[in-house]
């Protein structure tokens, strides 16, 4: 059975459509998923190849899909083990100052904290935490344009040559990359065991406050949807990173540029939405090939 799905899933790959396009290129998938109508997107089924990209893959801003990165570069050098929380980090002045920024997406802190590294990366990932995610590249590196350094070095030993990081929280719309490129991360990013715990929770928590803080990724547990990351600005409009498992088979996808010049709101709201339906078409579409597999057809 596992041998048919596969000869179907490669069959359809080396149909011609799911190969990446040129960055000035644009491509219409053949495997009936149903493909955002707006900005760009690609999907992979891990160990059996593409399902397609769609979309003018040129470098477009993605928002706080940014953070997926700085997780990978942050437990890349400082590797956590399941149950292990890793050291004691103190929030610094910056942090807690940045706490309640208009306009960013921030957890409340307070300055002389101390909280496990564990417990940040769920801080900068569940709910989105920019401040965190910039006082981690201070932890690490000293500053966060040192850190930005040490991004873009990770970005190409990943081959993502269409993508420029100029922050760790993706506040930046000068951040910018394609649904290709960050789909090579989040092949990677996936591997680690505490990065896909920490991105499949539906909540946090600051220590010592009550207060739960939701995941902004409510595909969660929808369609096989494991995590990984949402994005939104104005200018990035929504983004999605994720993960699902259907049928024993890890499916990556990304989709960047829902709503872009509206408002973070409008572009979260749409991205949601096409990522539910574009994950909904996954599901469907392998669960047909493995019964067509199982019957021979």
């Amino acid at each position: 059975m596992r041998r048919s799905l596969m000869f179907l899933l490669l069959a359809s790959a080396l149909s011609g459509c799911a190969t990446v396009p040129q960055v000035t290129g644009a491509a219409v998938p053949e495997v009936p998923l149903s493909w955002p109508a707006e900005g760009q997107a690609a999907v992979e089924v891990e160990g059996v190849g593409s399902l397609g990209v769609t979309g003018e893959q040129t470098p477009v801003p993605i928002a706080s899909v940014t953070k997926v990165m700085t997780a990978y570069v942050i437990l890349s050098r400082h590797p956590l083990e399941p149950g292990d929380d890793g050291p004691l980090i103190k929030v610094d002045h910056t942090a807690s100052d940045e706490s309640y920024l208009p306009q960013e997406s921030t957890v409340p802190l307070r300055e002389g904290q101390r909280i496990r590294l564990r417990r940040l990366l769920e801080l900068m990932l569940v709910p989105s935490g920019n401040n965190v995610a910039r006082l981690l590249s201070r932890w690490d590196a000293g500053s966060q344009e040192r850190f930005v350094t040490r991004m873009n070095a990770a970005a190409h030993r990943l081959g993502m040559t269409h993508t420029t990081y100029t922050g760790a929280s993706g506040n930046e719309d000068s951040t910018v990359s394609t649904a290709a490129d960050q789909l090579k991360l989040a092949k990677e990013a996936i591997r680690d065991p505490v990065f896909a715990e920490v991105v499949s929770q539906a909540e946090t928590a600051v220590p010592g406050d009550e207060r739960r803080l939701p995941n902004t990724n409510t595909l969660l547990n929808r369609h096989g949807v494991i995590g990984i990351k949402t994005g939104s600005g104005t200018a990035a409009g929504g983004n999605l990173m994720w993960a699902s498992r259907v049928g024993g088979h890890l499916v990556l996808g990304v989709i960047l540029g829902q709503a872009a010049g509206t408002n973070p709101t409008a572009g979260l709201a749409a991205v949601l939405e096409a990522g539910g339906k574009l994950t909904e078409s996954v599901e469907q579409w392998l669960s047909t090939q493995e019964a067509a597999g199982r019957t021979g057809e």
